[in-house]
């Protein structure tokens, strides 16, 4: 998938772990990390609202679009060419 979830490097940054971020967003642990790892297939705003409140940061901190990965899991899809 073409969104990274940046939340390893948040965590790390803000010296709280996993567990304790499930603990302040109340949120499973199975699922934070399904997040974390980025095998989720879609967040709800208010769970994404909820991190951004408890690390203090921006959803554009949190998340991120990255077209490298967008071309490697559409081989088939045509590029756009931006000279026409």
């Amino acid at each position: 998938m073409a969104i990274v979830v940046k939340l390893d490097e948040l965590l790390h940054n803000r010296r709280m772990t996993l567990t304790e971020l499930a603990e302040r967003v109340d949120i499973t642990l199975t699922n934070l990390s399904i997040l974390k790892t980025g095998k989720a297939r879609a967040i709800r705003f208010s769970t994404l609202e909820a991190l951004c409140r408890t690390l203090h940061c921006q959803p554009g901190d949190l998340l991120e679009f990255d077209s490298s990965v967008a071309d490697a899991d559409n081989p088939n899809q045509p590029k756009e060419n931006q000279d026409e």
